[in-house]
């Protein structure tokens, strides 16, 4: 079921209920990936529904067919994201009080997620975090300099290809010579087609939004990670193969960063060959099964 709601900055948001048949067993929110939107979870949703999951989601701010300005979150910034998972989630509750609720982000989606955990987590039954990555303060600080530069010279509101070419840079050298530009995305060839014809999927973000979505990983260093909730379980998953997650190098660093903050119950799993998007990977299957899983055993 596709409806809207308000995000705080006052636009109006698409968002998307998938309902299963019978009792809800619990609720997922999936938060989604930078360059995509929603709908691009149907797939994942229904399976999830055949679990007895109810799963809800929205289109985020400079994202989808209704973006001011695809790539530019607005005024809000990275913090009207934030919000609007929360705000979502408190009206997904007032229909469903009583449901165990699980907030999953995707690649872009998990550091949203990430940020929420540090002000809105208590409640939550899980936090489950996909192809997440880890990024030194040097470069995303260097990356920050930059996009303010290009801000300051009108480019806000402009596809920023520069910071797009080196945040990208050797995603795809594993796979030389590439058959297309984002092949890092899946091994699976018609997902991989799918994304680039669709006209919003795989945009340049605006300046204003690399600008933004930096401030937002300064935020999830070790100093910040001390207002999470320590008992609430977290589960990453990732491709083995995964650049944005260091090839697993980065999501294994998040993971002990959250374990040395004092998080209680930290599950990894990494996919061997696996790339960014392992809901729509070959052995699919096998990643929606241990994330059933995963979830019915904190229920």
């Amino acid at each position: 079921m596709t409806d809207h709601f308000q995000s705080v900055t006052g636009q109006t948001l698409t968002k998307r209920v998938w309902k299963p048949e019978g009792e809800v067993r619990a609720i997922v929110q999936i938060v989604h990936g930078m360059a995509e939107y929603i709908d691009c979870y149907d797939e994942t949703a229904k399976r999830l529904n055949q679990a007895g999951f109810l799963v809800v989601g929205h289109t985020h701010l400079g994202h989808g067919k209704d973006a001011e300005v695809l790539g530019w979150f607005g005024s809000g910034g990275f913090d009207a994201l934030v919000e609007d998972v929360h705000t979502l989630r408190k009206d997904t509750q007032k229909e469903y009080p009583d449901v165990p609720y699980f907030l999953l982000g995707h690649s872009m989606g998990s550091f949203i997620v990430r940020n929420y955990c540090l002000k809105h987590e208590q409640g939550l039954r899980g936090v489950i975090l996909s192809g997440t990555g880890y990024f030194t303060p040097g470069t995303v600080g260097m990356g920050l300099v930059l996009a303010n530069l290009l801000c300051a010279f009108g480019g806000e509101k402009k596809p920023a290809k520069l910071l797009e070419n080196i945040s990208f840079a050797g995603y795809n050298t594993e796979w030389a010579p590439p058959r297309t530009p984002f092949d890092w995305i899946s091994r699976n060839e018609a997902k991989v087609d799918a994304y680039i014809a669709d006209p919003l999927c795989g945009f340049t973000f605006t300046a204003g939004g690399y600008r933004d979505m930096f401030r937002g990983l300064q935020k999830l260093y070790p100093d910040n990670l001390s207002a999470m909730d320590k008992e609430i379980p977290i589960l990453l998953y990732s491709g083995a193969s995964d650049p944005v997650g260091g090839r697993g190098t980065g999501v294994q660093k998040v993971a002990a960063e959250l374990k040395a903050a004092g998080v209680e119950d930290v599950t990894m799993k990494l996919y061997p060959n696996g790339r960014h998007e392992m809901h729509n990977e070959p052995n699919r299957e096998e990643v929606f099964s241990d994330l059933i899983d995963w979830i019915v055993s904190r229920l």
